[in-house]
């Protein structure tokens, strides 16, 4: 007996197949990159530091700013009464970094905006002399301050959208300490003191002082934690056996889980952010010709693919600071002149996807057309 499928059913088998092959292929199917150049016009400088979906955040001429993937898009996000600030990290509608002006007393800040330099929130507690937030996700903020409140030292600080509702990270036993990422419940970012031999570690927390674990890796001096993302987390760190250079290092919330990324022909690297099965960051080396270029991981460092290849030959060197999850890469990159222009690498799929969806695309019109004849 001949089966009759309908259109109907035809339409959802299709989408759960491309579903599947997009799934499958997803960035490891990625194989060129399209580099904007985010530095607006009249702009002498700028930096991407951080992404989220389709925007991008950082600084240009000593102001924070927002952009949604061009140069022309750009948001400044400065307050009024500010000097300088800069724009950290992104997560949806709401961005972090920090500033300072006649407003914060000359000191700097910790700033939450919500796209609009009008909105600015300053997260600067009670008891501090000053702050800075370097990383977002959902209502949470993380960063570092100091001031009286902490002994003048540097403490990792946790906010959740006002300078009232911060939490002291920093663990006993430690001097000091910084959070720089943050995604779900978990924070990372570095500490040193009496715990840890007086050398800065890679910690990873979970909302409170005491839930840290030290990420530093057995056999190694010093390590430091930039980024995180589900379940890893991602940093550099040295030891005797990288020749005392930082290697970009990969962990997945232990120490004893660690991934060496430092790539053949790299001399130092370090990694800045992470997100689903990929890493971002930068090295240098005899493969670089000595600059720094920027680079993108698939968990190993065999599996680097490096991100300099895509810009213009203006650019003599480069550093890939966030990444978003649908593959958008955002940092910087430089001209012999020492001069910076933020950058955001947008993923070009590889023609087997392209073709698979073409195909899919034809399929449906073809049988669109004969369920319109039965």
């Amino acid at each position: 007996m001949k089966m009759k499928i309908s259109h109907q059913k035809l339409v959802t088998i299709f989408f759960t197949v491309i579903v599947l092959a997009v799934g499958t292929v997803g960035q490891a199917g990625v194989v060129s990159y399209i580099a904007v150049d985010l530095n607006p016009s009249g702009f002498t400088e700028s930096g991407g530091l951080g992404t989220s979906g389709t925007q991008q955040v950082g600084w240009g001429n000593s102001h924070a700013l927002l952009w949604n993937g061009s140069a022309a898009s750009y948001v400044n996000l400065n307050p009024s009464g500010f000097n300088y600030s800069v724009g950290e990290g992104i997560s949806g509608a709401r961005q972090v970094g920090w500033g300072y002006g006649s407003t914060t007393g000359g000191k700097e800040h910790a700033l939450l905006w919500n796209g609009s330099a009008v909105s600015y929130v300053d997260l600067n507690p009670s008891g501090f002399t000053e702050s800075m937030a370097y990383g977002i996700s959902g209502t949470q903020q993380v960063g570092f301050g100091y001031g009286p409140a902490t002994g003048d030292n540097q403490h990792a600080v946790l906010w959740n959208g006002s300078a009232a509702s911060f939490v002291d990270l920093n663990p006993s036993g430690l001097t000091e300490s910084s959070a720089e990422g943050i995604s779900g419940t978990q924070q990372v970012g570095w500490g040193y003191g009496s715990a840890t031999g007086g050398k800065d570690h890679a910690l990873l927390w979970n909302g409170s002082a005491a839930s840290y674990v030290d990420l530093n890796p057995s056999g190694f001096t010093r390590s430091m934690a930039y980024g995180t993302s589900g379940t890893q987390q991602v940093g550099s760190g040295s030891s005797s056996a990288t020749g005392g250079k930082d290697h970009a290092l990969l962990w997945n919330g232990s120490a004893a889980s660690y991934v060496d990324l430092n790539p053949s022909g790299f001399t130092k690297s370090m990694a800045h952010g992470t997100s689903g099965t990929q890493q971002v960051g930068w090295g240098r080396g005899e493969a670089t010709g000595g600059n720094e270029h920027a680079l993108l991981w698939n968990g190993s460092a065999d599996s680097f693919v490096d991100l300099q290849q895509f810009l213009s030959s203006d650019f003599i060197g480069s550093q890939a600071l966030g990444i978003a999850g649908n593959g958008n890469i955002v940092g910087y990159a430089y001209d012999s002149s020492g001069y910076n222009h933020a950058i955001l690498w947008e993923p070009v799929p590889e023609p087997a996807t392209l073709l698979l969806l073409g195909l899919g695309a034809g399929i449906l019109r073809r049988n669109a057309h004969k369920a319109g004849r039965l």
